[in-house]
């Protein structure tokens, strides 16, 4: 594999911020979704719009990875989305199915000064958020940042670390900053986190809270490759000479512009009311002991703008809910049964509401 495989293709970086007010490309006609594609300014100029800078970034994004992390299609596709819908992504699977070296190829290629943490038994929240000193020369207390002031924070085996050092993380993934010692920093924006964990059940690992996992827009699997996919990364010595030539594809401040215009994309009456009752079936379950929350409904429709910028499209339809509603949705909910805490259980209760749920039509 060359270099030119996965560096920037012609897309390169984006413009400058400023660039991206968030401007909503969906007209609600009648209760209809409009049907415009993106495509540049008509005016004969060659800068593209924000939102069609976004989605070449986003294209961009799933075809470095896809380069990185073979035959996981799906995976490498969500991963890009939860980026664009400024969320924060959840990689669980078994060991040495490739989960950080996606989260690392992912940190990479959006650019940014990444922090990676190593989740083990011993760590302390001060090893996460930072910690306040003493300096005899000042005569006065000094904050010292801890690794979550990162641009993009990778988490590696997140639930081997205790319940208190996961707890670090509460405030910083969904407010975005630091409360210590009656003082509150703010993290940089954009600010990504990327954790990994193994199934629970392995030794040594820690379940995560119901509420730390609500915190996490999007959680994916990548599984196990098939034949021809394994023997070609046995024979390519995996993918870390793939990782080792990825180039940053836009910087901070080119991330921010496009998840500000994505943010933008409008949804209509009909597919916001159908994400709505996609959600509240989850609650109504007789097997589900906790449902999805409306920080849920939310994510949801994030994420379902971002699919559709990512498939190059200004306006969102049913169909961008149903493609993301299992990963949005299956770890927030909480079964009865026995393998309560099971990602892939709720996954699956959510498919089978989708097959049910009646889907509105323009």
């Amino acid at each position: 594999m060359t270099t030119e495989d996965i560096t920037p293709g012609p897309a390169g970086r984006l413009g400058d911020p400023a660039s991206a007010t968030a401007t909503g490309l969906l007209a609600e006609t009648d209760g209809a979704w409009a049907t415009d594609e993106l495509m540049l300014e008509a005016t004969g100029s060659s800068v593209p719009t924000p939102l069609a800078a976004a989605s070449v970034l986003a294209a961009e994004l799933e075809r470095v990875l896809s380069r990185v992390v073979l035959g996981s299609p799906e995976a490498v596709s969500h991963a890009v989305v939860a980026v664009m819908a400024a969320g924060n992504l959840l990689i669980e699977d078994v060991p040495g199915v490739g989960k950080t070296v996606l989260a690392k190829a992912l940190s990479a290629a959006i650019g940014g000064r990444l922090a990676r943490i190593q989740g083990h038994p011993d760590l302390l929240p001060s090893d996460i958020r930072g910690v306040t000193v003493y300096s005899p020369a000042t005569g006065s207390w000094e904050f010292r940042p801890g690794p979550v002031f990162a641009d993009v924070l990778l988490v590696d085996e997140l639930n081997r670390t205790p319940p208190r050092s996961q707890a670090a993380l509460l405030e910083t993934i969904e407010e975005r900053q630091v409360s210590l010692d009656g003082h509150t920093w703010q993290l940089p924006n954009p600010h990504v986190v990327i954790a990994t964990q193994n199934p629970l059940g392995h030794a040594g690992t820690y379940p995560l809270v119901e509420s730390q996992m609500d915190r996490f827009l999007l959680a994916i699997r990548i599984g196990y490759p098939n034949a021809a996919t394994e023997a070609q990364l046995a024979v390519g010595h995996g993918a870390l000479d793939a990782l080792s030539m990825v180039r940053p594809l836009t910087e901070p401040a080119g991330l921010l512009a496009a998840q500000r215009a994505t943010a933008g994309v409008l949804v209509s009456s009909a597919v916001a009311g159908y994400a709505v009752d996609l959600v509240r079936a989850t609650r109504s379950s007789p097997t589900v002991a906790l449902g999805a929350s409306p920080r849920a409904t939310i994510g949801l429709l994030a994420l379902a703008r971002a699919h559709a910028v990512l498939h190059a499209r200004s306006y969102v339809t049913p169909l961008d809910v149903k493609a993301m509603a299992p990963a949005c949705l299956g770890h927030r909910i909480v079964l009865d049964a026995a393998d309560a805490s099971s990602i892939s259980s709720g996954t699956a209760l959510v498919r089978e509401i989708i097959e049910r749920l009646p889907v509105p039509r323009p």
